[in-house]
């Protein structure tokens, strides 16, 4: 594989410390709400939709988080970089964008 092992580990890395401190953030924002006591409905509505977003922000951020760790994992047993259908390398320009990419871009289409 023409990727730097090292890098994309690095990369990985700097992508799950940023995806677990968003989810940390979001859990706490949702737990720790600054307008609890709102009285006015209107507020209280837009808390709720607030909370609604901050839950699919999390949601995402947990999904992605579970790409990089599964990444990590690849980079350890050897597969990094292979496509998980056809098993040739994935193009090094799609890991470098993606670099938690398990499909080259003829299956990912």
């Amino acid at each position: 594989m023409s990727i730097d092992l090292g890098i994309a580990k690095q990369k990985l890395l700097a992508l799950k410390e940023e995806y677990e401190t968003r989810i940390d953030k979001i859990k706490y924002d949702i737990q720790h709400p600054q307008d609890e006591l709102n009285k006015d409905w209107e507020d209280q509505a837009i808390s709720i939709r607030q909370n609604d977003t901050r839950q699919l922000l999390s949601a995402e951020a947990q999904q992605n988080l579970i790409y990089v760790q599964d990444a990590l994992s690849h980079i350890e047993n050897g597969t990094y970089g292979e496509c998980e259908v056809c098993g040739e390398e994935i193009q090094e320009q799609r890991m470098q964008a993606v670099p938690y990419a398990t499909l080259c871009m003829e299956h990912a289409e």
